[in-house]
């Protein structure tokens, strides 16, 4: 079975969660993640199926795809976790991934391998500065998309909670930038399709 990013435990209880951000700004010791046993069975799925899906799994920091996801309420996943408090701030030192049933590994020492491997500190992790991502327990190099340097660059936006919980204005800020990245790139991409095929303007009737 493939590796699955963003899934691990607690080291102190075991408990299974999901990484939402591995590295917090100005705080690289820590990680904002889900209890996963926290949350209503529907919840709990659509949260899963998030992960295991192609979005969940390209994402380099998984709440960027918890923004865009959509509940069984209809309200959006990460906005909705926020506001009900399933974000929680733990020491990376205390957390391990499990991509696999076999693959344990702090998640302290990944973000470390992965900064020594880049030529950078953990804390530089947070600012998406490089030109690949990492994968999840094997550390791989892979090309960057651009939508994966917006998720990078999202993460450093959010300040390091001092509660364990970001605040509204750390949330609000982090997707007004996101929403600017991608309105951006959305601007980008029709300038292309342009170039490519310019746009026939109907002619009017005299």
């Amino acid at each position: 079975m493939a590796n699955i990013k963003h899934v691990g435990r607690l080291t102190s209880n075991n408990r299974k969660i999901a990484v939402a951000y591995r590295v917090l700004p100005n705080d690289p010791d820590h990680a904002l993640v889900v209890d996963t046993a926290t949350l209503s069975d529907a919840d709990h799925d659509s949260l899963m199926k998030l992960i295991e899906s192609p979005a969940g799994q390209q994402a380099h920091e998984l709440a960027v795809a918890m923004d865009r996801a959509v509940l069984s309420d209809g309200s959006r996943m990460l906005p909705r976790f926020h506001a009900t408090g399933r974000l929680k701030k733990v020491k990376t030192s205390e957390v391990e991934m499990t991509p696999n049933n076999t693959t344990a590994v702090l998640l302290s020492e990944i973000n470390q391998a992965v900064a020594e491997q880049k030529g950078v500190t953990v804390a530089d992790l947070a600012i998406g500065s490089d030109t690949k991502t990492e994968t999840v327990a094997t550390v791989n190099e892979m090309p960057k998309t651009e939508n994966s340097v917006l998720a990078e660059a999202d993460a450093a936006r959010i300040q390091a909670p001092t509660d364990g919980v970001i605040s509204d204005e750390q949330l609000a800020a982090s997707l007004r930038s996101q929403a600017d990245g991608m309105f951006k790139e959305a601007k980008r991409l029709r300038e292309q399709a342009e170039e490519l095929v310019p746009t026939k303007k109907k002619k009017t009737e005299a």
